[in-house]
């Protein structure tokens, strides 16, 4: 029996051509509807149909909300209608309670792509990478295209070419946007918007901690979350890790990434089965992060972006490890230079390697009692968390801006003497003047 391969790149050609010859058939059937509407309704059903959204955001998993809620909780504040489409049957946005946030469930991965290449709207919203690039194509009835980072790191950390067809980006660091800017040089590509706005989920997690009490406990505690794949922790470390941890006096909370849960099961089965919840030791699956934060007191995790939540926002040390990764494929490929987590990170805590792991305890009190991680935190903040506290007013004023830009060009195109308001007097004078005669 012959087994066909086919590789990803061939796929995503063959899945844009299907969706080209869908999309066509689709078009010839929407506009024998859209006729037919027009005839019966006396042409209310085709202004319907022609109808933009003015606002899409798009989330391809559940755990963005927490990136979003800030944003929509402020559009919603200022009477703005954001249409939300996610991929995730149980995104906590379906149940939102904004009264301008209408959320749909679009089904999962070349599903939801296949409604976003033919969506009518005046902006696309997304913290997805990958436009353009293989299944998510841009619509012919989006006028804009608009990318937010969802952590505070660097934007050259998604594969190659993740952001390069996207209109505008807002990001939260003055090194991000010197990293697009030479990536766009080295690629010949059209200069991007380019927003500093800041890091709105980061503001949430920040307010919320700051009207919490916060209990202290005489125990420590030591999160261990890891990310997930061949680079990440138990890839690297397996149950070894966890033994060494249980070999210090402190609490442990192991939180896999929702990731392991699906691609990894078999993995955490084992480990679970291995080292089960006891006074020592507690798994953690919580959907939202925020409590297991708050009563860490350090945390051990790899080339995840919850590193910086926990340093930046709970004001704690962080021991991590550097990812074993062929670089080739992703963007900071092309700018040949060290990332800027990896040179921020030693000033926050101490990597974990394979040469110091017998020294975990060690490492972990270092962490804990030395005063020079504290004082680099508030570095790193002013490097890559602008606008502290302001972040979602400032990505609500830009996208309403935005639209407002958007709508008036589109009546500029519609009564072109909008352009030229002289011409436009020039033309009532002339008319007036024939009235007289």
């Amino acid at each position: 029996m012959i087994k066909l391969y086919i590789d990803p790149g061939t796929g995503s050609m063959l899945f844009a051509i299907l969706i080209g010859v869908i999309g066509a058939a689709g078009f010839v059937i929407r506009n024998a509807i859209a006729k037919i509407r027009f005839m019966l309704t006396g042409g209310k059903g085709k202004r319907e149909e022609m109808k933009k959204a003015p606002l899409v955001i798009f989330s391809d998993d559940k755990r963005y909300w927490k990136n979003f809620e800030p944003i929509c909780r402020e559009l919603d504040k200022r009477g703005f209608d954001v249409k939300y489409m996610t991929a995730s049957e149980d995104d906590p946005v379906l149940d939102n309670p904004y009264a301008h946030v209408q959320a749909e469930f679009v089904g999962a991965g070349n599903k939801a792509f296949y409604k976003l290449n033919f969506l009518n709207a005046n902006i696309v919203f997304a913290t997805t990478p990958g436009l353009d690039v293989y299944q998510w194509k841009r619509s012919k009835g989006v006028d804009y295209y608009v990318h937010i980072a969802h952590a505070p790191n660097d934007i050259t950390l998604y594969r190659m070419f993740g952001i390069d067809y996207y209109d505008a980006i807002l990001l939260s660091g003055d090194y991000q946007i010197e990293q697009v800017r030479k990536l766009e040089k080295l690629r010949n590509l059209p200069e991007k918007e380019l927003v500093k706005v800041g890091l709105p989920y980061m503001d949430d997690m920040a307010k919320r901690l700051s009207d919490d009490t916060v209990e202290k406990s005489e125990t420590k505690t030591v999160l261990l979350a890891p990310s997930w794949g061949k680079s990440a922790i138990f890839a690297r470390f397996g149950e070894k890790i966890i033994s060494e941890l249980l070999k210090t006096d402190y609490h442990i909370i192991v939180r896999p990434h929702p990731q392991s849960v699906s691609s990894e099961k078999e993995m955490l089965d084992k480990l679970m089965a291995k080292f089960p919840d006891s006074d020592r030791l507690e798994w953690n699956y919580d959907t939202d992060n925020y409590e297991v934060l708050k009563k860490s007191d350090v945390l051990i995790s790899d080339f995840s972006g919850v590193l910086f939540e926990f340093s930046l926002v709970y004001d704690k040390p962080v021991i991590y490890t550097k990812p074993e990764v062929d670089w080739a494929e992703y963007d900071n490929w092309w700018l040949g230079e060290e990332l800027w987590t990896f040179k921020t990170l030693p000033s926050l805590g101490a990597e974990l390697t394979q040469d110091n792991f017998d020294n975990l305890t060690a490492i972990i009190d270092d962490c804990l009692n030395n005063p020079k991680f504290s004082e680099n935190r508030q570095i790193a903040r002013d490097e890559t968390w602008a606008n502290c506290g302001k972040g979602a007013e400032l990505v609500a004023d830009y996208l309403i801006g935005k639209y407002d830009e958007l709508k008036e060009k589109e009546s500029k195109k519609k009564d072109p003497e909008k352009k030229d308001p002289e011409k436009k007097k020039s033309k009532k004078k002339e008319s007036k003047k024939k009235e007289e005669k």
